[in-house]
Protein backbone atom coordinates (compact mmCIF):
# COMPACT_ATOMS: atom_id res chain seq x y z
CA UNK A 1 0.00 0.00 0.00
CA UNK A 2 1.61 3.00 -1.03
CA UNK A 3 1.71 6.16 1.24
CA UNK A 4 -1.08 8.09 -0.14
CA UNK A 5 -2.86 5.22 0.17
CA UNK A 6 -2.41 4.81 3.93
CA UNK A 7 -2.90 8.57 4.37
CA UNK A 8 -6.26 8.64 3.23
CA UNK A 9 -7.29 5.52 4.92
CA UNK A 10 -6.07 6.90 8.07
CA UNK A 11 -7.70 10.49 7.38
CA UNK A 12 -11.09 8.76 6.63
CA UNK A 13 -11.36 6.44 9.24
CA UNK A 14 -10.34 9.52 11.72
CA UNK A 15 -12.35 11.53 9.92
CA UNK A 16 -15.23 9.31 9.68
CA UNK A 17 -15.41 9.35 13.97
CA UNK A 18 -15.17 13.14 14.07
CA UNK A 19 -17.23 14.91 12.17
CA UNK A 20 -19.32 16.95 15.45
CA UNK A 21 -16.97 20.69 15.50
CA UNK A 22 -17.56 20.23 19.36
CA UNK A 23 -15.86 16.86 19.30
CA UNK A 24 -12.86 18.10 16.76
CA UNK A 25 -12.37 21.13 19.44
CA UNK A 26 -12.01 18.80 22.51
CA UNK A 27 -9.89 16.57 20.37
CA UNK A 28 -7.63 19.86 19.64
CA UNK A 29 -7.38 20.46 23.32
CA UNK A 30 -7.14 16.88 24.52
CA UNK A 31 -4.56 15.42 22.46
CA UNK A 32 -2.00 18.28 23.32
CA UNK A 33 -2.55 17.90 27.01
CA UNK A 34 -2.75 13.78 26.97
CA UNK A 35 1.09 14.26 24.91
CA UNK A 36 2.05 16.88 27.44
CA UNK A 37 1.26 14.56 30.73
CA UNK A 38 2.47 11.55 28.96
CA UNK A 39 6.15 13.56 28.10
CA UNK A 40 6.87 15.26 31.75
CA UNK A 41 7.56 11.89 33.05
CA UNK A 42 9.51 10.71 30.12
CA UNK A 43 11.39 14.19 30.58
CA UNK A 44 13.04 12.28 33.85
CA UNK A 45 15.13 9.80 31.95
CA UNK A 46 17.67 11.93 29.90
CA UNK A 47 21.89 11.79 28.65
CA UNK A 48 24.29 14.48 27.90
CA UNK A 49 25.15 13.92 24.68
CA UNK A 50 28.40 16.10 23.63
CA UNK A 51 26.50 18.98 26.06
CA UNK A 52 23.10 18.24 24.93
CA UNK A 53 20.20 16.76 27.01
CA UNK A 54 18.42 14.63 25.80
CA UNK A 55 15.50 13.01 27.41
CA UNK A 56 13.19 10.01 26.28
CA UNK A 57 10.81 12.50 25.59
CA UNK A 58 12.47 13.73 22.87
CA UNK A 59 13.68 10.38 21.75
CA UNK A 60 9.86 9.31 21.60
CA UNK A 61 8.86 12.57 19.47
CA UNK A 62 11.41 11.66 17.05
CA UNK A 63 10.10 7.89 16.59
CA UNK A 64 6.57 9.65 16.40
CA UNK A 65 7.92 12.06 14.00
CA UNK A 66 9.96 9.51 11.57
CA UNK A 67 6.54 7.34 11.11
CA UNK A 68 4.46 10.61 10.36
CA UNK A 69 7.46 10.57 7.82
CA UNK A 70 5.94 7.82 6.00
CA UNK A 71 2.38 9.70 5.70
CA UNK A 72 3.20 12.83 4.76
CA UNK A 73 6.31 15.25 4.88
CA UNK A 74 4.39 18.86 5.62
CA UNK A 75 1.95 17.05 8.24
CA UNK A 76 5.18 15.33 9.79
CA UNK A 77 7.75 18.44 10.17
CA UNK A 78 4.16 20.59 11.52
CA UNK A 79 4.39 17.84 13.99
CA UNK A 80 7.85 18.11 15.20
CA UNK A 81 7.50 21.33 15.38
CA UNK A 82 4.36 21.23 17.75
CA UNK A 83 5.90 18.26 19.70
CA UNK A 84 8.76 19.97 20.68
CA UNK A 85 7.55 22.51 22.03
CA UNK A 86 5.14 20.46 24.23
CA UNK A 87 8.41 18.77 25.12
CA UNK A 88 10.23 21.71 26.13
CA UNK A 89 7.09 22.76 27.77
CA UNK A 90 7.42 19.45 29.79
CA UNK A 91 10.78 19.31 30.51
CA UNK A 92 9.85 23.06 32.63
CA UNK A 93 7.42 20.89 34.50
CA UNK A 94 9.40 17.67 35.04
CA UNK A 95 12.33 19.52 36.78
CA UNK A 96 9.89 20.35 39.31
CA UNK A 97 9.68 18.13 42.40
CA UNK A 98 8.46 14.82 41.20
CA UNK A 99 5.00 15.51 43.41
CA UNK A 100 4.11 18.56 41.55
CA UNK A 101 5.28 17.12 38.70
CA UNK A 102 3.54 13.59 38.83
CA UNK A 103 0.41 15.51 40.13
CA UNK A 104 0.39 17.50 36.68
CA UNK A 105 0.94 14.76 34.59
CA UNK A 106 -1.25 12.35 35.51
CA UNK A 107 -3.89 15.30 35.90
CA UNK A 108 -3.02 16.46 32.05
CA UNK A 109 -2.99 12.93 31.47
CA UNK A 110 -6.13 11.53 32.91
CA UNK A 111 -7.85 15.09 31.36
CA UNK A 112 -7.04 15.02 28.17
CA UNK A 113 -8.92 11.61 27.74
CA UNK A 114 -11.42 13.31 29.94
CA UNK A 115 -12.30 15.74 27.31
CA UNK A 116 -12.20 12.91 24.56
CA UNK A 117 -14.23 10.72 25.96
CA UNK A 118 -16.82 13.98 26.19
CA UNK A 119 -16.43 14.58 22.60
CA UNK A 120 -17.23 11.43 21.59
CA UNK A 121 -20.22 11.17 24.03
CA UNK A 122 -21.22 14.49 22.03
CA UNK A 123 -20.84 12.84 18.89
CA UNK A 124 -22.00 9.50 19.88
CA UNK A 125 -19.27 8.02 18.20
CA UNK A 126 -17.02 5.62 20.13
CA UNK A 127 -13.48 6.27 20.20
CA UNK A 128 -11.05 4.29 18.03
CA UNK A 129 -8.80 3.84 21.48
CA UNK A 130 -11.38 1.09 22.54
CA UNK A 131 -11.31 -0.71 19.40
CA UNK A 132 -7.42 0.13 18.89
CA UNK A 133 -5.70 1.67 21.44
CA UNK A 134 -1.94 1.32 20.22
CA UNK A 135 -2.99 2.71 16.81
CA UNK A 136 -5.18 5.57 18.30
CA UNK A 137 -2.33 6.80 20.60
CA UNK A 138 0.49 6.65 17.68
CA UNK A 139 -2.35 8.55 15.08
CA UNK A 140 -4.01 10.70 17.31
CA UNK A 141 -1.15 13.47 17.41
CA UNK A 142 -0.81 13.11 13.77
CA UNK A 143 -4.41 14.30 13.29
CA UNK A 144 -4.66 17.46 15.66
CA UNK A 145 -1.77 18.41 12.62
CA UNK A 146 -4.12 17.82 10.34
CA UNK A 147 -7.11 18.96 12.25
CA UNK A 148 -5.19 22.31 12.38
CA UNK A 149 -4.68 22.17 8.59
CA UNK A 150 -8.51 21.57 8.22
CA UNK A 151 -9.17 24.62 9.85
CA UNK A 152 -6.97 27.04 8.68
CA UNK A 153 -8.67 25.76 4.90
CA UNK A 154 -4.91 24.88 3.68
CA UNK A 155 -4.93 21.56 1.47
CA UNK A 156 -8.80 21.09 1.19
CA UNK A 157 -8.19 19.22 -1.79
CA UNK A 158 -6.91 16.59 0.59
CA UNK A 159 -9.83 16.90 3.05
CA UNK A 160 -12.27 17.76 -0.12
CA UNK A 161 -11.18 14.00 -0.56
CA UNK A 162 -11.66 12.48 2.73
CA UNK A 163 -15.39 13.97 2.83
CA UNK A 164 -16.24 12.12 -0.68
CA UNK A 165 -14.55 8.67 0.36
CA UNK A 166 -16.60 8.72 3.97
CA UNK A 167 -19.79 9.59 1.87
CA UNK A 168 -18.88 6.74 -0.33
CA UNK A 169 -18.70 4.52 2.50
CA UNK A 170 -21.60 5.38 4.02
CA UNK A 171 -23.42 5.22 1.12
CA UNK A 172 -22.12 1.57 0.87
CA UNK A 173 -23.02 0.89 4.11
CA UNK A 174 -26.90 2.11 3.75
CA UNK A 175 -27.21 -0.02 0.68
CA UNK A 176 -25.77 -3.30 1.61
CA UNK A 177 -27.95 -2.80 5.43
Amino acid sequence: MSSDNRLMDMLTGYAAAHQNPFNVFVHMIGIPTIMFGVLIPLTWLQIEVSGVVVSLAHVVMLGFFLFYLTLDVLFAVVFIVFALLIAQIATWVGVMPMAVSGTIAAVAFFGGYALQFIGHAVEKSMPVLIKHPIQANLAAPFFTVVEMFKILRLRDDLFAEVQNQIAAQRSQEAGSA
